[in-house]
């Protein structure tokens, strides 16, 4: 017996079940969703639904509130909520993350890929001559195999596991350096790649025992240059300086102090699936921590999520007339989704206007203005919503991972500055890193509660500094060196091991800042 898949394009496809994966994952693995930003199993993007021809399976609550009763009564459910069981499907378009190449100049021949891996995301860049021609972003093709760093943990915890994750990020390295070789007429003569410890062990085929459960610990450390595969020179991998603090910020520290002379003490904070954090004192003396801070921010994961591209809801302003709408662009796409800076951008305006309280709920707020706003809120299945338009909602499941994210960054903040005896005053500069770094609004992260209060101003949105970092490990052989001495003065400050994590956290879900 067989899946049995019809295609919204007349296609057909018999795929070999497979005994405790979802029904998502076997679909995921056939490469018919790939590009696709699925949550993974977390029930909320709704991307991998699917419709039983027959027989279809008990929908669960999840189900209900996503796609509603109609939809569950023509046989469309969740796949990722469903085991991979023989059946007979249909699959409706795929909406797939763009794919944005930009160039940035002239230039012909030779030339070396710095390659930023997140969890979620890809960002390169092609250099000829130490110049930059040629950026990209992409969504990370290991994203249906987990949405977050534990889940794609616990995918390689099995050698097929490893090779599958491993084969993906590796082939479409090779994918990106073969295109740039026929654009630009060259041969790929550098290489580096900087990511978090999780997805540099996949990259490199390690397994990944020491990240998969406490007490964690690396075994490798970075600061060498491994094989990745045929056709590609040796990737040279920045040092990983704590378990689940990665190259990525020794390539973000390498694009803030090397060369420059930076404000001390300053934090670097890298607003991604993991978040990592380096509160640098001196030129001499770091402290670093990490907080598992989930997919949100990127726009996965959450009811009307997105990542950005055509159609996407990227913020809001407001007027007398009510909430302005900003997408990513004037396309005609389908507008059906937010990104993570529109997620935080709305929370923010609802927060300051009281139609958030500060524990997450919606209210009825206090002036006029906020009233008119507290009209869009209502009840859905059950679920306080509030209607953005006629097609998203921001629904109070989603206002809660919001609160998950920003108990995360305000735990590391302030577990941070008080390894190191200061207060939020004294901080210099916090620096946002990752591409959520380049858009977010300071102001917003302040009014939710991420920032201390007056921080908003002495923070810099540094945007995506691992790529930075890494370019420049491709063009001055002394960033490297430089990258190299960061261990040493380096002290782990360790979130997870503290008994108290848990009380710690649920303080902060809450819309203000907690020291």
């Amino acid at each position: 017996m067989s899946i049995l898949i019809h295609t919204h394009d007349g296609g057909r496809f018999a795929l070999e079940p497979k005994p405790g994966d979802t029904l998502a994952r076997t679909i995921f693995l056939s490469r018919l969703w790939h590009g696709v930003p699925l949550c993974s199993g977390l029930g909320k993007c709704g991307l991998c639904r699917v419709r039983f021809v027959k027989d279809a399976p008990e929908p669960g609550r999840d189900e209900l509130k996503k796609l509603g009763r109609d939809k569950l009564a023509q046989g469309w459910r969740l796949s990722c909520l469903h085991p991979s069981e023989p059946c007979e499907i249909e699959l409706p378009e795929p909406v797939r993350s763009q794919r944005a190449v930009r160039s940035l100049g002239e230039g012909a021949g030779d030339f070396a890929l710095a390659v930023d891996l997140g969890t979620t995301s890809i960002h390169w860049t092609a250099l000829v001559d130490g110049k930059a021609v040629a950026t990209g972003r992409e969504l990370n093709p290991q994203m249906g195999m987990g949405s977050e760093v534990m889940s794609r943990l616990a995918a390689a915890a099995t050698a097929e596991g490893r090779f599958v994750l491993r084969a993906l990020v590796a082939d479409r390295i090779s994918e990106l350096a073969e295109t740039a070789s026929r654009n630009l007429g060259g041969n790929c003569i550098g290489l580096a790649v900087s990511g978090n410890p999780a997805m540099t062990y996949i990259l490199l085929g390690m397994k990944p025992d020491g990240l998969a459960s406490a007490p964690y610990e690396l075994t490798y450390f970075g600061g060498d240059e491994r094989r990745l595969g045929p056709g590609l020179p040796p990737a040279y991998i920045p040092p990983l300086l704590a378990p689940f603090v990665g190259a990525d910020l020794s390539a973000g520290l390498t694009a803030i102090e090397f060369g420059n002379a930076p404000m001390y003490p300053f934090l670097l904070a890298d607003l991604g699936t993991n978040g990592e954090f380096i509160l640098a004192l001196s030129p001499e003396k770091r402290l670093c921590a990490s907080v598992p801070m989930g997919p949100a921010l990127e726009g996965v994961g959450l009811s009307f999520g997105r990542t950005a591209g055509p159609g996407a809801i990227t913020g809001f302003t407001l007027t007398p007339k009510g909430l302005d709408i900003h997408y990513f662009d004037s396309s005609n796409a389908e507008r059906t989704g937010m990104t993570g800076t529109g997620y935080l951008a709305l929370a923010a305006i609802l927060r300051a206007h009281g139609v958030l309280d500060e524990t997450g709920r919606f209210a009825e707020g206090a002036t006029p203005l906020a009233a008119r706003l507290a009209k869009s809120v209502s009840t859905e299945e059950e679920e306080p919503i509030f209607a953005v338009n006629a097609d998203v909602r921001f629904p109070a499941s989603d206002v809660e991972e919001i609160l998950k994210v920003k108990a995360a960054f305000n735990l590391a903040v302030s577990a941070l500055l008080k390894a190191a005896g200061i207060g939020p005053g004294g901080l210099a500069e916090i620096h946002l890193a990752g591409a959520l770094g380049e858009h977010v609004s300071p102001a917003d992260l302040e009014t939710l509660g991420f920032l201390p209060p007056g921080c908003a101003a002495r923070t810099v949105k540094a945007g995506n500094t691992s790529l930075r970092g890494t370019e420049l490990f491709l063009t001055n052989p002394a960033a490297r060196t430089f990258a190299e001495s960061l261990p040493h003065g380096l002290t782990r400050v360790d979130l997870t091991g503290d008994a108290e994590f848990g009380n710690q956290f649920i303080q902060r879900m809450r819309f203000s800042y907690v020291d």
